[in-house]
């Protein structure tokens, strides 16, 4: 049995705001969601979550208009436990090529690249795929995570995107996806989790990461 848990949703317009609010309330009746972008509500939640989907270089200008940058800097350095999904994740980045090039937050090494660096993407047959990476695709878990807990290895999950996060840091790569190449499916950092792939979309698995992510501590 949790105590209350306070989960703070970061609200900086861009994401699944209520999707990802639905599906952490839908695991406990002692949770308590915000969707929110207020600095004070954010940091003083037990847990946070940092979603995002669109256009990177929209989403880094609402990131920064809104001073969501230092929110997320904050909570990390306070070892806060925090989830970023999607452009969450890529935001984290150093750069991403999307938009022509946009720098991001620079608090992971790495950077967003281009299903197929603007050539045509093959699987092993030689088959072309399509941009965007869109639906089910197994993760490979490539280092043990608290978040991993009950999620089987090679584990389904439902991704939509264009671009992908190469890491600068292999040890920061916590489970790997395959389309075409192989990418970073998931990060993990000190009290940071994020991850490419929606939780709140797949279905069993997704519920497990999020139910783990309730009572995750931050550590490992």
């Amino acid at each position: 049995m949790l105590d209350m848990n306070n989960v703070a949703v970061i609200d900086y317009g861009m994401g699944n705001l209520h999707s990802v609010a639905k599906a952490v309330e839908s695991l406990s009746a002692d949770v308590r969601v915000s969707v929110t972008s207020d600095a004070e509500q954010i940091l003083n939640a037990d847990r946070i979550i940092f979603p995002g989907v669109g256009a990177i270089r929209d989403c880094m200008a609402e990131i920064r208009r809104l001073g969501v940058d230092e929110i997320v800097t904050k909570a990390v350095a306070e070892k806060r436990p925090v989830l970023a999904i999607c452009v969450g994740m890529q935001a984290l980045m150093e750069r991403s090529e999307e938009n022509g090039n946009v720098d991001c937050l620079n608090m992971l090494p790495g950077q967003v690249l281009r299903f197929g660096g603007g050539k045509a993407l093959l699987d092993a047959n030689g088959q072309r795929l399509k941009v965007p990476h869109m639906g089910w695709n197994q993760v490979t878990q490539t280092q043990p995570h608290p978040l991993w807990h009950k999620v089987e290895d090679n584990t389904r999950f439902y991704f939509v995107h264009s671009y992908y996060v190469q890491a600068g840091e292999p040890n920061q790569v916590a489970g790997t996806s395959e389309y075409g190449e192989v990418f970073t499916a998931a990060l993990s950092q000190d009290s940071l989790f994020a991850v490419q792939f929606h939780p709140e979309k797949s279905q069993h698995a997704g519920l497990q990461l999020l139910d783990n992510f309730l009572h995750w501590d931050g550590t490992r």
